[in-house]
């Protein structure tokens, strides 16, 4: 991403990452420790991975702890000593909404109500991750911050996850009009990149990782549908600038990628770039979520207000994905196959 046109004036501070053995939230950790802060890391290891943060331990300036968001009396403590506060916690993933949608919403909003209210005590900034999915079925495209918003019914309960999203922006923006808490909301667009797991239906690394075996890539729907994929370092380098900008408190802004591409040619692009023999198979939506579940056919960010807040351009590709996804589960599987026959000959 290009950010040598705008200057930002960096400060070294104690900055907490909840959440911050996520995908996300471990390339952020190394991000930030790049410019010389000090990090703390609070994960409960629940969607997260300590692998992911696994390099970071016992480094200096680095603090691991694990435990939940929603121990109050640890957060206030975390909070108080804090400069910054990225608050990544979350549940994440279509499959997870569907099959725990009440552990999808009391993690989201009671782990942000915390995060919120101890933040505006001790008056620190405070970034909120939120999502595309609160656009639900707009289809004025591309999505604009300030559009209006249509989601499903309640009885479909795909729609948990992007509701506790919204209350989540309205509780920040509701703390910002009352205190001036300098809070900044960033609404994620398919985040894609190493260390992600399809294990919560990420479909970048469910289709490379079917590919790389050469086992059918199963594409839900028609495969019509559209998504935009954001590399992980380009979204990591603006999050990054967020809390520096105080333009960008008491704001909403799409961040992620605006190239277009249907999941179909996804599949077909992950294949010829992996080099695989593997098949596609199209799967109903009801087959793979049982009922109450419903998708957008569209989902586009308008990246104007970053480009002008932030000076946010993504310089990486869907090819670079597909290619640094494919380079790391290669490693993997390398990795394994040496412990395993280094495990077979003792």
């Amino acid at each position: 991403m290009n950010l040598q046109q705008k200057d930002f004036e960096i400060t070294l501070n104690n900055i907490l990452i909840t959440g911050g053995a996520g995908f996300i939230g471990s390339h952020l950790a190394e991000r930030l420790l790049a410019d010389g802060h000090r990090i703390t890391i609070i994960d409960d290891l629940s969607t997260g991975r300590y692998s992911n943060i696994a390099h970071l331990e016992g480094r200096d300036g680095v603090e691991i702890i694990i435990d939940t968001v929603l121990n109050e009396t640890l957060m206030e403590e975390l909070i108080r000593r804090s400069d910054r506060v990225f608050h990544l916690a979350s549940a994440v993933g279509v499959k997870l909404i569907m099959e725990q949608p009440v552990k999808t919403i009391e993690t989201i909003f009671g782990g942000t109500d915390i995060v919120l209210r101890y933040c505006t005590r001790y008056r620190k900034r405070v970034l909120i991750p939120s999502t595309s999915e609160v656009y639900g079925k707009g289809t004025t495209v591309p999505f604009q911050e300030d559009d209006d918003v249509l989601t499903g019914a309640t009885s479909k309960h795909r729609w948990a996850y992007a509701c506790a999203k919204a209350l989540d922006e309205f509780l920040a923006l509701a703390h910002w009009r009352e205190t001036r808490l300098p809070v900044a909301i960033v609404r994620l667009f398919n985040t894609v990149g190493p260390r992600q797991t399809g294990q919560y239906g990420m479909v970048v690394p469910r289709f490379v990782q079917s590919a790389l075996k050469n086992e059918p890539l199963v594409v839900y729907g028609d495969g019509q549908q559209t998504r935009c994929f954001g590399h992980v370092t380009d979204v990591v380098e603006g999050l990054a600038h967020v809390l520096e900008t105080p333009t960008c408190f008491g704001q909403v802004i799409n961040l992620g990628s605006d190239r277009e591409v249907s999941i179909d040619e996804l599949a077909r692009l992950t294949v010829e770039l992996t080099g695989s023999q593997s098949e596609i198979h199209y799967v109903s939506y009801s087959e793979a979520y049982g009922e109450g579940f419903e998708d957008m056919r569209r989902r586009v960010p308008s990246l104007e207000k970053a480009a002008r807040l932030l000076n946010y351009h993504p310089t990486r590709d869907l090819q670079a994905i597909i290619k640094d996804v494919a380079a790391e589960l290669k490693t993997q599987v390398s990795g394994e196959q040496q412990r395993s026959k280094s495990g077979s000959s003792n």
